[in-house]
């Protein structure tokens, strides 16, 4: 057992409850003071963003996402037009002085026809309702409810989805055959399942039809109620088919991520006077403080492992779990809990270090470190020059996870950090990022592309420009540079895709205070089985030489 000093840990950040502002349910500090550049700031991201937007629209609209090496383009996401999709509350916010390409693309997306996928491709129920289903719900929300033709798009695409639940199911299906109404009969992940919840809610408060909200948030009271492998934090895998878990790995990163992010969202953005949702986050973070927080040998950087099927902890950290500092920061403010919000920032700062060691100035895919209790990672012995890499930097990049595939989540989290504390540090690191974006993604063709190896300052290519690049990384380094009134995390909650919903005012605190009681949750029980592949580019193209 690895004891940990939670008093040690805030001491070492230097933080106070002063320093943090007014904790509760108010989450951004009272005032920020932007620095002086950050008008020049904010300009420098309108013109990432317009050399981005330009060469997809002139190289890859109505298509899903721009190839920028090969100069053309991938369907990925069904055909519909992923990136002008994802990316209209980025463009009504970011680019707001653009009201027509905004107007031109919400033409476009009033015109999709929904109920047919426009590839041979199953549809993502994950992925449509973050993308599709948000972007269009949120700019129908941050341009003033002018335009209901999005509310009916969504409702379209709302009710095509619904068909991932058959046979009484509370999990959907994860994949589902648009054009034969048909799921695929498969395994699932409390990501895909238990990330629905803001939007369909949101859907069902439009259209009127409460089936929406019903379907989605008793998918999560499902999730909730099942065995645990530790205390309120489910096993990643799930089978609709039994509503039953899967394996037994417990992870913050891909395949359970999302499930835990929402959690909290979803308690805050309804107000809802039913604990259960604070009370399981908080259930599952307390957990996580007991069981997975580990500390490096080297620079003292805190990390969250991961616990495998067999109960053994693994020692890796992903971009894609880096998400999980800003949903610590946040779910603190809204718990009152200032232990967990100092921890989110600890977090925050490990995450970030991944960025500040490469070459690149830019993290990678996947990491592994060294505590007290070990270095186990599951994927062999670190190598000399791991090691190496690690004495020089409290991490090392995994192999094979070298690449950054122009993710959002360390930006994510630095966002909500600089928001709930107006330490200037957060931004400074908002402009490195941005700077190394425009130094190392910048190909020698159009626009930006992911890179193969962020500690390389010569890396390959990678030839996809996912959506997401408009929708999450661009927008939250512009509201790091922005005005924090304009879309305060006090008015706002943001979908897993940065798409901002429209918050009610908040109540006093969240949840009851207290974690769950083992006697709330069944005996854990799991089967074996496949589980889906995590956050991948379903279309991943070749790399391409620098």
């Amino acid at each position: 057992m690895v004891s940990w000093s939670l008093r040690s840990l805030v001491l070492g950040l230097g933080l106070s409850a002063q320093a943090l502002g007014v904790l509760g349910a108010r989450v951004q500090a009272p005032s920020i003071t932007l620095p002086r550049e950050a008008a020049q700031r904010r300009q420098d991201l309108k013109n990432i963003f317009l050399t981005s937007w330009n060469a997809y629209k002139e190289l890859a609209f109505p298509h899903d996402d721009l190839t920028p090496i090969s100069e053309s383009f991938t369907d990925g996401r069904n055909g519909w037009g992923a990136s002008a999709v994802d990316a209209l509350s980025t463009l009504v916010r970011v680019h707001s002085d653009a009201l027509e390409i905004f107007e031109e693309m919400v033409e476009f997306a009033s015109q999709i026809d929904f109920t047919i996928s426009h590839t041979t491709d199953t549809v993502s129920i994950f992925e449509t309702t973050i993308r599709y289903l948000a972007g269009m719900l949120s700019a129908y929300e941050l341009s003033g409810k002018k335009y209901p033709a999005l509310i009916k798009q969504a409702e379209i695409l709302g009710t095509k989805m619904s068909e991932a639940w058959i046979n009484g199911n509370k999990i959907p299906f994860g994949e589902l055959d648009f054009n034969t109404s048909t799921p695929v009969i498969q395994t699932s992940n409390i990501a895909e399942a238990g990330t629905l919840t803001l939007e369909w809610s949101r859907l069902a408060e439009y259209t009127g039809n409460d089936t929406f909200r019903a379907l989605a948030e008793n998918s999560v009271r499902q999730i909730a109620s099942l065995g645990t492998p530790i205390p309120g934090f489910p096993a990643q895998g799930i089978d609709p088919s039994t509503g039953e878990s899967v394996g037994a790995y417990v992870t913050w990163g891909g395949g359970s991520d999302s499930y835990l992010e929402y959690l909290i969202k979803y308690a805050r953005i309804t107000n809802t006077n039913d604990n259960l949702f604070a009370d399981t986050w908080h259930t599952a973070v307390d957990s996580s403080i007991h069981t997975l927080l580990r500390t490096s040998t080297v620079g003292n950087h805190t990390y969250l492992a991961d616990l495998d099927d067999s109960g053994t902890i693994r020692h890796i950290g992903s971009h894609l779990a880096c998400f999980m500092a800003g949903n610590w920061i946040l779910g603190g403010k809204l718990l009152n809990n200032n232990t967990i919000v100092n921890i989110g920032l600890a977090l925050n700062e490990g995450c970030w270090n991944t960025y500040a060691s490469t070459a690149t100035g830019i993290g990678p895919e996947a990491f592994g470190y060294i505590s007290s209790d070990g270095d186990f990672t599951g994927s062999g012995d670190p190598s000399a020059g791991n090691l190496a890499f690690y004495d020089r930097n409290g991490f090392y990049i995994l192999p094979g996870d070298s690449d950054y595939f122009m993710r959002p989540e360390v930006l994510e989290s630095n966002f909500y950090a600089y928001r709930a504390t107006g330490n200037p540090q957060y931004f400074d690191r908002a402009v490195s990022a941005m700077d190394s974006f425009a130094t190392f993604l910048k190909t020698p063709t159009v626009a930006f592309a992911p890179i193969d190896d962020v500690d390389s300052t010569d890396s390959d290519f990678i030839d996809d420009m996912e959506s997401f690049w408009f929708a999450e990384v661009l927008k939250y380094l512009y509201l790091t540079f922005d005005d924090p009134n304009r879309i305060s995390l006090d008015n706002f909650v943001f979908n897993t895709e940065a798409h901002p919903f429209i918050a009610p005012p908040e109540k006093n605190v969240y949840g009851s205070g207290h974690l769950r009681a083992a006697s709330e949750f069944a005996p854990f029980k799991s089967t074996s089985g496949p589980i889906p592949l995590v956050s991948f580019s379903p279309k991943l193209p070749n790399k391409i030489p620098n």
